[in-house]
């Protein structure tokens, strides 16, 4: 299911990238990338959007996507939309955020499976299986045995697999990528080929400084975890992407769990 890095080919895209500057863009294209999907943690679409377009150009296509954080933070759940055409809050349930992703036509992907307390199980896959698009099967934050567990749920459930560098580090850009065979210009294409179950194949690179730069991802999450964590919860308030914000008209109010 994974190809490790061979002869270039097709158009090779970043699924999943936290962190956009111009650092990360004349990395990626050093190394190869032709676009990336650009999804922070807790920012509002239209925010995305406006960054994806502002750091996008014929070389590297920057594409806007949601990472939504269903449930409470005690039952958190992590999914991926692309394609979202209106704003869609976090603090959802998972099924009426994957009913809204549904109702936009938008691609909805599983990210980093059945990983620690954040990701679809294989139970909840297997629930939701006629409605999801994709699972990730390599992410750099994933030990082996969840890179093994991750390939084993997408082989199982026959759903499409893709991998990215999830990347919350400039370094980790264009260590892991998905290819397709052809070029993708629009988010709206990405999310129509991703619907559509168009082939991609998996990619990422090899050897000691390609397992360090995996390391130093996996060790990013007790950041993320403790201060992090910490700060959005307790020193923030509400985020701008909670339901309640005055963004979402109180659309959501039946369905958010805070």
């Amino acid at each position: 299911m994974l190809v490790r890095v061979g002869v270039p080919a097709g158009f090779r895209l970043d699924p999943h990238v936290k962190v956009l500057d111009e650092q990360v863009v004349e990395r990626a294209k050093r190394r190869g990338l032709d676009a990336l999907v650009y999804a922070p943690h807790f920012t509002r679409l239209p925010e995305i959007r406006a960054k994806a377009e502002q750091y996008s150009d014929d070389d590297l296509r920057i594409f806007p996507a949601r990472e939504l954080f269903t449930g409470s933070w005690q039952d958190r759940r992590h999914v991926l939309g692309i394609g979202v055409s209106d704003p869609v809050p976090d603090f959802l349930t998972l099924e009426a955020t994957i009913d809204e992703l549904r109702r936009q036509d938008a691609a909805i992907l599983v990210p980093h499976p059945g990983f620690l307390t954040v990701s679809l199980g294989r139970e909840a896959i297997s629930h939701y299986r006629d409605a999801i698009d994709a699972i990730e099967v390599y992410n750099p934050k994933h030990l082996p045995r969840d890179n093994r567990r991750a390939q084993s749920i997408a082989r199982v459930e026959d759903v499409p697999a893709f991998a990215s560098s999830y990347a919350h580090r400039d370094a980790t850009i264009g260590e892991v990528w998905t290819e397709f065979e052809d070029p993708i210009d629009t988010v709206e294409e990405l999310s129509a080929a991703l619907n559509d179950g168009v082939p991609m194949t998996a990619h990422h690179r090899d050897g000691l400084t390609h397992s360090v730069r995996c390391a130093l991802e996996f060790l990013h999450l007790g950041y993320e975890n403790t201060w992090e964590k910490l700060d959005r919860v307790m020193l923030q308030g509400t985020e701008p992407t909670h339901p309640d914000h005055v963004a979402y008209e109180g659309r959501f109010d039946d369905v958010k769990v805070y």
